[in-house]
């Protein structure tokens, strides 16, 4: 299924990264995610680290909540999301969503919509990566950004980058010594797509690191010291979603895992 994460503090109350077009699936198949009551969820907020369709369009499936849903995002993609793809005026018509921004650099603690704290606290970081197709104009604003998110009581750290261009300083502030890495593992290869017959820009010109190659990922990943590196938004093109292929082999013998529906982690 396309990538999202549900992370809690206290196993109660759930933020999600991202909202998966497969949110429902996702939500049936963890009964943690089950409704509490009718129309109730214990998703208590939403954190956006852009505003591609495959991270967002999971908002729809939540519009019938008894209340606004808080969703944390960069100004850039609140902006894309008022206006370029008006998801937000669209969710206006039923519950709606509280839109709060993430200020580059400016940890925030998380809260649900009564205010209520949620145990993690969150700091962005803008990544190299070109804006959506569908934005007719480059934001102006932070519109891509990596989270690292702090539990506040154990001070456990989550790194998570799904879609980045390149591993900089920026990547290395969100990423360096977290005790998990959710990294962006779409390509294996820059010409992937066009190796496959679609007519498509290459892994590079779509804002995408690839994992393989010189200067690729799975050369530079070691360097930034996270205890523990899972890559994730894989594409169906990618040789890794193969078990026996050469190229997991690879990443596996560097200390790599290839992300997988429903893995779970405790931190």
């Amino acid at each position: 299924m396309q990538s999202s994460v549900a992370v809690s503090s206290d196993g109660e109350r759930w933020i999600l990264l991202n909202a998966s077009p497969d949110l429902r699936m996702q939500c049936a198949a963890h009964h943690e995610l089950w409704p509490l009551s009718l129309r109730g969820s214990p998703i208590a907020s939403v954190v956006l680290t852009d505003g591609e369709i495959d991270h967002t369009l999971g908002l729809l499936l939540l519009r019938e909540s008894t209340t606004r849903l808080p969703v944390y995002a960069p100004a850039g993609v609140t902006a894309l999301l008022g206006n370029e793809w008006p998801l937000y005026r669209v969710l206006s018509s039923y519950a709606g969503v509280e839109p709060r921004t993430l200020e580059e650099g400016r940890p925030v603690a998380l809260t649900d919509g009564a205010g209520d704290a949620l145990g993690i606290c969150c700091s962005a970081t803008a990544v190299a990566r070109r804006p959506p197709r569908y934005a007719r104009a480059a934001p102006t604003q932070a519109f891509d950004v990596g989270v690292r998110l702090t539990d506040e009581r154990s001070g456990a750290t989550l790194a998570y980058i799904p879609t980045v261009g390149a591993i900089d300083d920026a990547t290395r502030r969100v990423a360096a010594g977290a005790d998990l890495l959710l990294f962006d593992g779409t390509f294996w290869s820059d010409d992937e797509l066009r190796a496959a017959g679609v007519e498509a820009p290459t892994a590079r010109e779509l804002g995408h690191l690839p994992v393989g190659g010189a200067g690729g990922s799975l050369e530079l990943l070691p360097r930034l010291d996270a205890k523990r590196v899972v890559l994730v938004h894989i594409n169906n093109t990618n040789p890794l979603l193969c078990r026996s292929s050469a190229e997991r082999a690879r990443v596996e013998s560097a200390g790599i895992a290839v992300g997988e529906d429903a893995m779970e982690f405790e931190l």
